[in-house]
């Protein structure tokens, strides 16, 4: 095991963090989008730092930057670490990027120790995993992958623009992006780093987890009808009241999410018509969102509360429609991954924690190819995709440590 006082570079990490914060499109916080002059810039500073690190760099079809460590075993299959360089709007500056940079320290702390594994290492930064500007999430993964559609590179942005102009405006040809899929056979696994974005670790007290899966979800829009009229005039017990009988639904969803442990439910937007003071509420839109560990939990918590909104609907002479939008199947982690990780949690003098992933991330599209394992790091009040968002230096050199003595365990 590689202790922690051997690793002594956070400062460079922290440095590095805050010049990659520092590409952004917004002042406030870190507005980095795929294929734009940020993305590019930010692409070119961490080329350099893997080059730093003893790497050979390149871009692949889907503009995925890839640093490669070679090994001494000619033709042993590579292990992938990686996570994203784009964010979410005023977003903060260690979600995805952390693991990128961590990684490269990973590799940079064995290169400048002359230790050279038997197996290759390659260091990925995906180019899009938020979907924030083509609404089409885990796009650079699911490219590595395999699993992107043609039809990917018809999204368009805000502005209309596909990401098929896009690629070519920076000098990419779309029609190539199969030639970012990789042979699952020539890969021994893939890790991941990532701020828990989450309370659990912070009230463990504990730097570090390991994840035992990525949820699955369900999202859906839904529209409650009623009959709008006037807030004066209309008697209590007689109206349809469409924002009324959304009020009672959101407290059903609550209600039955609390009686599955690994379930957690959200209403998380409502459009509320006509939207006057002096309105009875004739209509309501909005959008549900389901997520766990287990698959089956999350369908059955579903279909109860898709029957009793019905009823909570006929009882009220509303109409209640549900559209699904999204259906995601949860991924488990490597069982082997997950020991070894937890292993190095115990040498670390921590508890072998094993956290469940609510958030999506690139390692579910690389799942599809080949094994997986994830990191959490601890990250202040569990704050993400906000300016705000932070890890300390500490947490973040135990993460280093993790991260580093897991993969000698698994290229041994």
């Amino acid at each position: 095991m590689i202790g922690l006082s051997q690793i002594g570079k956070i400062d460079r990490i922290v440095r590095r963090l805050n010049d990659l914060s520092q590409i952004s499109l917004t002042e406030r916080g870190v507005t980095r989008l795929s294929f734009t002059r940020e993305s590019e810039n930010a692409n070119q500073l961490v080329s350099r730092w893997m080059e730093e690190a003893g790497m050979t760099v390149r871009r692949d079809a889907l503009n995925n930057v890839i640093g490669r460590y070679e090994g001494t075993q000619e033709d042993a299959s590579v292990l992938l670490i990686g996570s994203h360089l784009d964010s979410v709007i005023e977003a903060g500056k260690y979600d995805g990027i952390l693991g990128v940079i961590v990684g490269i320290e990973a590799v940079q702390i064995l290169h400048e120790n002359g230790v050279q594994l038997k197996h290759p290492i390659e260091v990925i930064g995906f180019c899009d995993e938020e979907g924030t500007r083509f609404h089409t999430t885990l796009l650079g993964s699911r490219a590595i992958a395999g699993t992107f559609r043609e039809e990917d590179l018809e999204s368009v942005d805000k502005d209309g623009i596909t990401l098929a102009r896009a690629m070519r405006e920076i000098g990419m040809a779309p029609s190539q992006y199969r030639l970012a899929a990789r042979d699952p056979r020539s890969i021994l696994g893939y890790l991941e780093l990532h701020i828990e974005q989450g309370p659990v670790l912070e009230k463990k007290n504990q730097a570090c987890s390991a994840v035992s899966g990525i949820a699955g979800q369900s999202r859906l829009e839904f529209r409650v009808e009623g009959l709008a009229g006037h807030a004066g005039t209309v008697p209590v017990t007689m109206r349809q009241d469409a924002l009324a009988g959304t009020a009672e639904i959101i407290q059903t969803v609550e209600r039955i999410a609390l009686q599955y442990e690994s379930l957690v439910a959200t209403v998380g937007k409502l459009n509320v018509y006509p939207g006057a003071s002096n309105v009875i509420p004739g209509l309501v839109e909005g959008t549900l969102d389901l997520r766990s560990i287990n698959d089956p939990t999350r369908k059955e918590a579903l279909s109860r509360i898709l029957e009793e909104c019905q009823q909570i609907a006929n009882r009220r002479k509303l109409t209640c429609e549900f559209r699904p939008v999204l259906e995601s199947p949860a991924v488990p982690c490597s069982s082997h991954f997950i020991s070894i990780i937890e292993s190095v949690l115990e040498d670390h003098y921590m508890e072998p924690l094993r956290l469940v992933s609510g958030a999506g991330h690139d390692a579910m599209a690389v799942a599809a190819i080949t094994d997986i394992g994830m990191i959490f790091v601890r990250c202040k009040d569990g704050l993400s995709h906000h300016p705000d968002e932070f890890a300390s230096p500490d947490d973040i050199k135990s993460g280093l440590s993790v991260l580093l003595n897991t993969i000698l365990k698994i290229t041994a």
